[in-house]
């Protein structure tokens, strides 16, 4: 992720940790190619801009997330650190364990619209 690092809010409930490097690039993929202005652009850029925290990991990989950070996720002693591709997505264990039992009965579904849509 390099030594610069981005933290902000991300998409049900969690926190994405991204390089700062690789920020753009991942606000680009929600944008989409064309860069269009709409008000789901809007809406998403606001959601992330506004609460996106650079941060400082120290000697030992460790970082201090923002307090509106950790009351938006809502952490308790549990947290989960998801590596998924160019993200880390930060989840509290109660909000994951209910996130991995959806994913586990969608899952067949997800494949088939990814397959039907040719991606």
């Amino acid at each position: 992720m390099g030594e610069e690092i981005i933290i902000a809010k991300w998409y049900e409930g969690c926190l994405v940790l991204v390089g700062k490097s690789e920020f753009d690039a991942l606000l680009t993929r929600i944008r989409g190619e064309k860069g269009l202005i709409t008000q789901p652009v809007r809406g998403s850029e606001h959601f992330i801009f506004t609460s996106a925290y650079e941060v400082e990991m120290d000697a030992q990989g460790r970082m201090v997330i923002p307090e509106s950070l950790i009351a938006y996720g809502g952490f308790g002693e549990d947290v989960y650190f998801l590596g998924v591709g160019d993200r880390v997505e930060i989840w509290s264990k109660q909000a994951w364990d209910g996130k991995e039992k959806e994913i586990v009965k969608e899952a067949p579904e997800y494949i088939e619209q990814l397959t039907k849509n040719g991606k």
